[in-house]
């Protein structure tokens, strides 16, 4: 299966800009014969607190029904990170659009980076998202969740997921976090991950791209620059994910009666 990834720059509070350059993007996904193409974090509004507290919306209009029109027109699936308003609350969410044009799966993040004032702004998500795609199993996270391995790890062990999806606005000069995080949530859950990072500045703040593709032994399949838009494209099988779980099971080796305990040893 063909996937793309959308590294881009995103114009914050300007809606139509935003969505002429999700709209290229994802015409050069279908081009290059991808089923599916990942955009990064809040690219509907880009990603500063005021402007997605004015802009936010339900998806019933904003963003999101242009998606679905993209993804319709194109006959490709669609995942995006984009900004959602449920009454007096707002969500930084992902939203998956099938090629009909349908949404399939809903995540809202469930980590809020405190450090910016995220927390104050959004609503935490409480619940793990995982959505079929063809023979694979989508596990939807977004940027700071990355720094939270047991989220990824219920995803694979509780809900099935063999690709990890992860939508991002991830600064510098914590680029070699993002890089070596993506590796180890590779590796430890032997499967893939598909990182979309921004580019560009939001509110003076550089975003340091760096999105990739990572197969499930760790190797870096498809990788973009620290800073420019561009679009990467890779392969994804059964056969790697499969033979790597294979030649060394560590899923199954996993001694969950030590390490998943509720209650702590008692003192000596």
């Amino acid at each position: 299966m063909k996937i793309a990834v959308a590294q881009i720059a995103c114009s914050p509070g300007d809606l139509s800009a935003n969505l002429r350059t999700i709209r290229e993007f994802a015409e050069r996904a279908k081009t290059a014969g991808a089923e599916l193409v990942v955009f990064p974090e809040m690219a509907d509004t880009g990603y500063v607190m005021n402007v997605i507290r004015k802009q936010a919306t339900p998806w019933t209009e904003g963003a999101v029904p242009e998606l679905q029109e993209i993804a319709r027109t194109l006959s490709m699936a669609i995942v995006c990170g984009v900004s959602e308003r449920e009454g007096a609350r707002i969500y930084n969410s992902q939203v998956v659009i099938d090629s009909s044009g349908t949404i399939v799966a809903k995540y809202r993040k469930t980590h809020l980076f405190a450090p910016i004032g995220e927390d104050k702004c959004c609503a935490p998500g409480h619940d793990l998202v995982s959505v079929a795609f063809g023979p694979f199993q989508l596990g939807l996270t977004i940027c700071y969740d990355l720094r939270f391995p047991e989220l990824y790890r219920a995803l694979v062990v509780d809900h099935g997921t063999n690709v990890l999806i992860i939508s991002s606005a991830w600064p510098f000069p914590r680029n070699e976090h993002l890089r070596l995080l993506a590796l180890a949530r590779a590796i430890e859950n032997q499967s893939y991950v598909i990182l979309a990072n921004r580019v560009g500045r939001d509110d003076g703040a550089p975003f340091c791209g760096t999105s990739a593709v990572i197969d499930p032994a760790g190797i870096v399949v498809a990788a973009a620059s620290p800073d420019r838009a561009e679009l990467i494209v890779a392969d994804l099988t059964q056969d790697v994910l499969e033979t790597v779980r294979e030649r060394m099971p560590v899923l199954t080796h996993r001694r969950s009666d030590l390490y998943e305990k509720t209650s702590g040893r008692s003192p000596a």
